[in-house]
């Protein structure tokens, strides 16, 4: 390789490793990154113009268009360092230090006219090759000194960095610092002999550097996808997220994901992920499952007595693939309320399950419990229509859902007079009466420890004063007027009337108009006296509704 040859081979990879970066840019890219692609090449340029040169001039101004790198690149380096390491760099220094490495350019090429830079040059061609032999002014070790303190700026931040923080990547780390030895070093080394031919290693240095930061861009473009995607999510303090690489290593996670997982905050940046014990194992299975089947990405995780959902989704950067994205979310509360959901219809079902066994023992002809579900849910219909009544949704559905347990306690009546055909002795009337106590007792037993405290009292409530009487005459505890909850006053109206239109064994149903009738006359002493317009705006669809039985 001739000399000039080198020159130009390092200018050229120097254009096109900017091209390179050019493509892959994104406008997430530190900007620091950015200007130093920019003025690699240019430097490149002016070493190459230098070679080339064939007088004083000339050489000079490619010496000068060469140190636009030398001012600059160590300057940039410092601040993308600063950058990737999270030490926030405060904007007036910044503005200083670059102030003043402009200063230093101006005077690099305004050296013809001043000895600042430059005492004296002097042109010569050596092999063909322009070279300018210097005696250094002033600023020039000024400039020397700026490249040594910056490259131990970096250092120091670059060591702080690795001693105090977990959530910077320790692959960047030691990549990060090799660019500025090797500009250094060149600098300091001044040209290097090959095959028995003198080269100035800067050139060199510089497209190794722009290679070193293409690395570094790469991985770093890994970690702020991981970051971009985390943050177009909305925090609620429920949900974390956690980044893993193609190799299931650890690129970072949010702080809810930290408190969800304390093991986490130990485990530094590019580190396996499996070093998190155990949640490292399972999230190693869980993507080994994801990858073989797509629809397998959602899991239940259990720590530190929480429930946790894990979604599991593809790390994209573009189009490529670059990992994997754990979305988590505390599902505790999700999982307790739909347990506590699923044992209230556990619940529901045993003590529907107890009604209609209590059904098959009572004399009646079978069907009380649903026609009487009817009949309730109609006279609420009625009562909402009104405009006179004022119930929540979650009255009417609890009243309609408790109405099949009001008989419930007859479970506790002895068959024999459960099942007797004929009127009850005094005696036995007294202990057919327990069953509505008794049934409000096994209502509250059975959903002692239900959520739904609500529908609890009102299915109490129903079981247990269905019979009171609004004159007080009723039973068990001889209740009167509001004081009986409206819920029984409602139950006491479509349990009479289905009694009186229904076939029992001992006796034949009731015409519609004297069931009906009958109710009226106890509107006021047996029934609530408001529920009168409710009864008789329902009587048509209660007959029809019986009606349709019989078909």
């Amino acid at each position: 390789m001739t000399t000039i040859s080198y020159y130009y081979i390092t200018t050229a990879l120097s254009y096109l490793l900017t091209a390179i970066y050019g493509y892959m840019w994104h406008r997430r890219y530190n900007i620091n990154f950015t200007l130093m692609f920019v003025i690699i090449p240019i430097a490149s340029t002016g070493y190459l113009f230098l070679a080339q040169s064939e007088d004083q001039s000339s050489a000079l101004m490619g010496q000068q268009i060469g140190y636009i790198g030398g001012c600059f690149e160590p300057l940039f380096l410092l601040f993308a360092v600063l950058g990737l390491c999270k030490i926030e760099l405060n904007k007036v220094v910044r503005g200083v230090m670059i102030t003043f490495n402009t200063l230093m350019f101006f005077c690099v090429i305004t050296c013809n006219y001043s000895k600042l830079f430059y005492k004296n040059v002097r042109f010569s061609k050596i092999n063909g090759i322009g070279t300018l032999e210097k005696e250094y002014g002033f600023v020039h070790t000024v400039f020397v000194v700026s490249l040594i303190v910056y490259l131990w700026l970096s250092f120091g931040a670059l060591i702080f960095t690795y001693l105090k923080r977990k959530d910077v990547s320790r692959k960047i780390l030691n990549l990060l610092l090799m660019p500025g030895i090797i500009s250094i070093a060149s600098y300091f080394m001044g040209k290097f002999p090959v095959f028995g031919k003198e080269f100035t290693l800067i050139p060199l240095s510089y497209v190794i550097s722009q290679l070193i930061f293409l690395l570094i861009i790469h991985r770093v473009n890994l970690y702020e996808t991981a970051d971009t995607a985390i943050d177009s999510l909305m925090r609620t303090g429920k949900t974390g997220f956690i980044s893993v690489d193609k190799q299931l290593r650890f690129l970072g996670g949010d702080e809810t994901a930290g408190i969800f997982f304390p093991q986490l905050i130990q485990l530094h940046v590019d580190k396996p992920i499996s070093a998190c014990d155990e949640l490292g194992s399972a999230i190693i299975h869980w993507i080994k499952v994801y990858s073989e089947d797509k629809s397998q990405n959602k899991v239940q995780f259990e720590s530190g007595g929480r429930i946790y959902q894990i979604n599991i989704t593809y790390l994209y950067d573009g189009r490529k693939i670059r990992g994997y994205q754990l979305i988590i979310t505390d599902d505790t509360e999700n999982l307790i309320a739909e347990n506590a959901k699923r044992t209230m219809q556990m619940q529901s079902k045993l003590l529907l399950g107890m009604a209609t066994m209590v059904e098959s023992r009572d004399n009646s002809t079978g069907g009380h419990i649903r026609r009487t579900s009817e009949g309730v849910r109609l006279l609420i219909e009625e009562m909402l229509k009104s405009g006179n009544f004022t119930l929540s949704d979650d009255f009417c559905r609890s009243m309609v859902k408790a109405a099949p347990l009001h008989d419930l306690g007859k479970i506790a009546v002895d068959d024999a007079i459960l099942r007797k055909p004929g009127r009850f002795t005094p005696e036995e009337y007294e202990k057919m009466k327990v069953h509505a106590a008794e049934g409000a007792r096994i209502v509250h037993e059975i959903l002692s420890d239900s959520d739904d405290d609500y529908f609890r009292q009102i299915a109490e409530n129903v079981a247990h004063y269905h019979h009171e009487r609004w004159d007080g005459s009723g039973y068990p505890e001889g209740l009167a007027g509001e004081s009986i909850p409206l819920e029984a006053r409602i139950m006491a109206v479509a349990d009479v009337f289905d009694a009186l239109v229904s076939k029992r064994v001992y006796k034949e149903k009731m015409p519609f108009d004297k069931a009906e009738s009958i109710i009226m006359e106890g509107m006021g002493n047996q029934f609530d006296k408001e529920l009168e317009p409710v009864f008789v705006a329902a009587c048509p669809r209660l007959e029809a509704y019986y009606e349709s039985l019989e078909e």
